[in-house]
């Protein structure tokens, strides 16, 4: 099996050491590079290709939040998990917009970790519960606002389609979209480029943010 390349971007270096031996561990982890704020992980990510970057929000110089927009604006094969001490909904939220995949907290137990660098890989999303909380909590604000039926009504999505963005929602992987809905993961791919076509998002965490918004759950 072919492993995940990682990319580690953090601005301690005694952090990024322990980060390397302790998913070293893991067999299907490969650790291809470090970066130590975010000029830095651009420039590693467009030499490297890693699969998954976990990245850290506040470096001196570039941040991580102004990483991640630029990396994911050019790189959207590149999944990004941040990685960060920050728990203030502010930066939960920007990180998402920007384009991360999955948003933890660095006193995250080390299998939880391993298990969001697998999911994210897969194309799924993965939150550290405390955050994933108010994420839930601010998509049910969202829901309770006027005009989501008409609005909805204005992408003028097939059943099939709400089907699958309501599954993408849900951070279902395509493998678990394909089986629940009994299709084949490349007929989910066709509906999830339509999809994002129609919402103006390049991937499925937008997507799924634009769904809550759209009362989609």
């Amino acid at each position: 099996m072919k492993p995940i390349r990682i990319l580690l971007c953090d601005d301690q270096a005694l952090f990024r050491d322990g980060l390397r031996m302790l998913l070293s561990l893991h067999s299907d982890f490969e650790i291809v590079g470090e970066a130590e704020n975010g000029e830095v992980a651009i420039q590693s990510t467009l030499l490297l290709k890693p699969d998954v970057i976990l990245m850290d929000l506040r470096m001196p110089g570039m941040s991580g939040l102004e990483a991640t927009r630029r990396i994911h604006a050019n790189s959207t094969a590149t999944r990004i998990i941040v990685l960060t001490t920050f728990r203030e909904d502010e930066e939960i939220f920007e990180a998402l917009r920007a384009g991360a995949c999955g948003y933890l907290l660095k006193d995250i137990p080390a299998d939880q970790l391993a298990d969001a660098i697998r999911t994210v890989d897969q194309g799924g999303t993965y939150l550290e519960p405390g955050v994933a909380s108010r994420v839930v909590e601010e998509f049910s604000r969202l829901s309770g606002m006027p005009d989501h039926r008409s609005a909805l009504d204005s992408y003028q999505f097939s059943v099939r389609e709400l089907d699958v963005l309501r599954q993408v929602s849900r951070g279902r992987t395509n493998k678990e979209i394909a089986s629940g809905l009994h299709i084949s993961e490349g007929t989910v791919k066709n509906h999830l480029t339509s999809i994002f076509s129609r919402l103006a998002v390049q991937d499925r965490t937008q997507a799924a943010l634009k769904a809550r918004e759209l009362g989609i759950t």
